[in-house]
């Protein structure tokens, strides 16, 4: 995909001159010992350059106690195998992998929610990632230029933006972009690179078998008054579209969107993705659908024909592969009639 806006998601390598020349000084003048290989290569690539969401900011060096502040941030770390770089997480959707469990486990859990601005400090952080611009909220970690005045680098998903228009198109493309991003700031591009190739071969694949051609999908992420339904331009849509689906709600625009219950019986949709959340979870909106006295004649509630995943693996992040996976298993298990 091309973007006008992607030289500002490259990360900028700066060759630090000055600094390497006063600590050769340093080491001349007061007998430090040599660097070893591991440290040189730390230091390689520093300082990077971020922009996300209209914010520039700068990484000195590779960060040693770096938090993440909602689940996507910190599956990403995750992913990525810096969980010793990192000082704390916080907020979680819901479970995390298996895979990454006792990664997960070995770094200190911040808050239930966001930490507040001197809980955050008092872990004494280099860096602040977070999957929203709520997480740099006054009530949260505070504005990203104030972190940056205190010396602390700071980024916010590329998705993630406060007036709801991501940094750049949404795409899986764009989803690998963010992991090497985070791969550099950690200094661990290799392992990005890997991720991105991986993710790309199973993608590949679910294209080739394309179990959800024919078949109308309305995504239902929340809500009861009205539907929160999966929209044309996020996650669900990317997913939808590498099973070959159709989403009812494909020509709203954002990731997600209002919609009334007038408009989905209208759409009357083959099958119902439900994202399952700690703050919502599927059991209850399935429970919701099947007591409507309206919701429960549409076929697909009549015939259980749901597919359930995490809500993690449903926004634009590391997970959103295995989001497609797990729908396309679903579909492949439903009868069609």
């Amino acid at each position: 995909m091309t973007s006008t806006r992607r030289t500002l998601l490259t990360p900028a390598r700066l060759t630090p001159t000055v600094l390497s020349l006063a600590a050769l000084c340093l080491s001349a003048c007061a007998g430090a010992p040599e660097p070893t290989a591991a440290a040189a290569e730390d230091r390689s690539g520093y300082p990077v350059k971020v922009t996300s969401c209209g914010f520039t900011s700068t990484i000195t060096s590779r960060p040693q106690r770096a938090v993440t502040m909602n689940q996507g941030a910190t599956e990403v770390a995750l992913a990525l195998g810096v969980e010793d770089q990192l000082a704390g997480t916080a907020y979680l959707d819901d479970s995390v992998p298996k895979r990454w469990q006792e990664a997960y486990d070995s770094v200190p859990v911040l808050s239930k929610d966001y930490p507040d601005h001197e809980s955050l400090l008092a872990t004494k952080p280099d860096f602040v990632y977070g999957s929203y611009a709520s997480a740099f909220d006054r009530e949260a970690a505070g504005a990203q230029s104030e972190l940056a005045d205190l010396g602390i680098g700071s980024l916010t998903s590329l998705f993630g933006c406060a007036d709801n228009t991501p940094s750049e198109d949404v795409s899986f493309e764009a989803v690998w972009r963010e992991i090497e991003l985070v791969g550099d700031v950690f200094g661990v591009p290799d392992r990005a690179s890997r991720i991105s190739t991986d993710q790309q071969e199973q993608l590949a694949a679910l294209e080739r078998d394309r179990v959800g051609e024919g078949l109308d999908v309305f995504w239902f992420d929340s809500g009861d008054k009205t539907a929160f339904a999966g929209a044309g331009e996020g996650g669900p849509q990317l997913i939808l579209d590498a099973e070959g689906a159709t989403n009812v709600f494909a020509d709203l625009r954002g990731g997600w969107a209002d919609v009334s219950w007038e408009k989905v019986v209208a759409t009357d949709p083959d099958v119902i993705v439900l994202a399952d959340a700690s703050w919502s979870s599927a059991a209850d909106k399935i429970a919701f659908l099947q007591k409507d006295p309206v919701l429960s004649t549409l076929d697909a509630v009549r015939d259980e024909r749901f597919v359930v995943l995490p809500f993690s693996e449903t926004t634009p992040g590391v997970r959103l592969a295995d989001g497609a996976q797990a729908v396309a298993d679903g579909l492949a298990t439903l009868d069609r009639g």
